[in-house]
């Protein structure tokens, strides 16, 4: 196991009810025939993620019941409606008092972003000051890499559904962009549309 497998966490924000989905959480979609959280905390792992914490929200109870997330912390937002921004504060909320020294954080949503890129983005980690993003063409997307010295604000300026943007945007001279768009496709599944990219 690396450094950085040791000190970075995954955290998977998968707390959303899929409201332009016709109220179906994302958490549960199916997809290559097992719920879509299973999916990303898979990712995490295989990008060599050994700690994954995973956000609930709507739905929680059947996520619990449904979902194999085997030895994850798994935590619930119970602000969840509130929007992303929250789920964000939980997560990292999650993470004081364990030995991580930077998060990061995928959607739960995003299932065209693999290992591979997960992989390039975690090996911009050096210590607890690093903030590090994957970029598709040039364009920030996630994952995210937020290293422990940000966390706390972050979490102030985390609000609605605007997560870390506020604060990555402000700190962008900080900010390590991981071109990734050879490897991934950073597609949301929002919409009865994008329904499609599910196998």
């Amino acid at each position: 196991m690396t450094e950085n497998e040791q000190q970075v966490a995954g955290v998977v924000l998968a707390a959303g009810a899929g409201r332009r989905l016709g109220g179906h959480p994302k958490a549960l979609l199916e997809h290559r025939g097992r719920p879509l959280v299973e999916h990303a905390v898979g990712v995490l792992r295989a990008a060599g993620c050994t700690r994954v914490h995973v956000v609930l929200g709507a739905a929680a109870a059947a996520v619990r019941e449904r979902a194999e997330l085997g030895d994850c912390v798994l935590m619930e937002n119970p602000e969840w409606a509130d929007g992303m921004g929250s789920s964000l504060r939980a997560g990292l909320g999650s993470l004081t008092g364990t030995p991580a020294r930077a998060a990061l954080v995928s959607l739960v949503d995003q299932p065209g972003i693999g290992a591979a890129a997960v992989r390039r983005v975690l090996g911009a980690y050096e210590d607890e000051t690093s903030l590090a993003s994957a970029a598709y063409d040039g364009v920030r997307g996630h994952p995210v890499l937020l290293g422990a010295a940000h966390w706390a604000g972050i979490a102030a300026t985390a609000t609605g559904d605007r997560g870390a943007r506020a604060y990555l945007k402000e700190h962008r001279g900080a900010l390590t962009l991981v071109e990734c768009g050879d490897v991934a496709e950073p597609y949301d599944i929002d919409t009865p549309e994008d329904l499609a990219h599910l196998e």
